[in-house]
């Protein structure tokens, strides 16, 4: 009961801070993404083993640079290609090897464009046509927790086929369609009840978070499962670390930015 409640309330906590920054102010933020951000690195380099101080600069540089300098649409491009890419190869290697190579300087490539710049690109959703659109990053949450829900429930009641056994021995085939249903059907009530995209938009969204947001939290399973560890930190009593709770929507945050980016260029 009392681990029950520890988790309830370490939870509920984590919850109001994402939802009080998205709703109170750009800066605020950007100012607490930055402090997940520097957790989300300390964390992830516990799990492969390394201890780069310069990394944590960088991270703040680039933050820093996105949202403050007028930097020329290719290096953002550039910078958004390189990312994709690396998020591509990490599905490729979390769908056919048994272990990620983690050699040195794959360390840095890995922290650099799957971890540091995806935060960044988080950071951007909600400024993605240069104003501050605050629902479309609580609605890309919404949608990360509803399939993390449903996905449980689901599967829990209806699962008898493993989605990738040797890395999430718990996840089904049938949680992971079952989660993709409902956070569509987030998709389309965010999409009536409030003034931002349209139902189809929002839609496609909702697959977006559901499927990368699902192979992002397959991938950081498969990091902790070389690791030999449960959980990437101990910050939040019985939830693990900041990178525990935000390994969905990290690893989805780029492929939402390149859509709305297509968004907005066909719009």
């Amino acid at each position: 009961m009392k681990e029950l409640l520890t988790r309830s309330l370490s939870g509920f906590l984590y919850v109001a801070v994402v939802l009080a920054a998205m709703f109170t102010h750009q800066y605020i933020f950007i100012g607490v993404f930055l402090i997940f951000g520097l957790i989300c690195i300390y964390e992830f380099q516990k799990l492969i083993h390394l201890n780069s101080l310069w990394l944590y600069p960088l991270f703040i540089i680039l933050v820093f640079s996105f949202n403050f300098l007028p930097l020329p649409r290719y290096m953002i491009w550039s910078i958004l290609g390189i990312t994709l890419a690396t998020q591509c190869f990490l599905i490729k290697d979390l769908l056919t090897i048994r272990i990620i190579p983690m050699f040195e300087k794959k360390k840095y490539i890995t922290s650099i464009c799957y971890i540091i710049t995806s935060i960044v690109f988080l950071i951007q959703i909600p400024k993605y046509d240069n104003g501050y659109n605050y629902m479309i990053v609580a609605g890309s949450f919404l949608m990360i927790w509803t399939n993390d829900t449903f996905a449980y429930l689901v599967g829990k009641q209806f699962g008898k086929h493993k989605l990738l056994e040797r890395i999430s021995p718990k996840k089904t085939i049938e949680g992971f369609l079952g989660g993709l249903v409902f956070t569509l059907v987030a998709g389309y009530l965010i999409s009536i009840f409030t003034d931002t995209l349209s139902s189809i938009s929002w839609c496609i969204i909702s697959v977006i978070m559901s499927i990368f947001g699902t192979l992002g939290d397959l991938i950081q399973s498969k990091f902790k499962r070389q690791a030999g560890v449960k959980d990437s930190g101990t910050i939040m009593p019985g939830h693990g670390g900041i990178f525990d709770r935000l390994d969905s929507v990290i690893f989805a945050s780029p492929f939402l930015y390149l859509f709305l980016q297509i968004l907005t260029y066909v719009s």
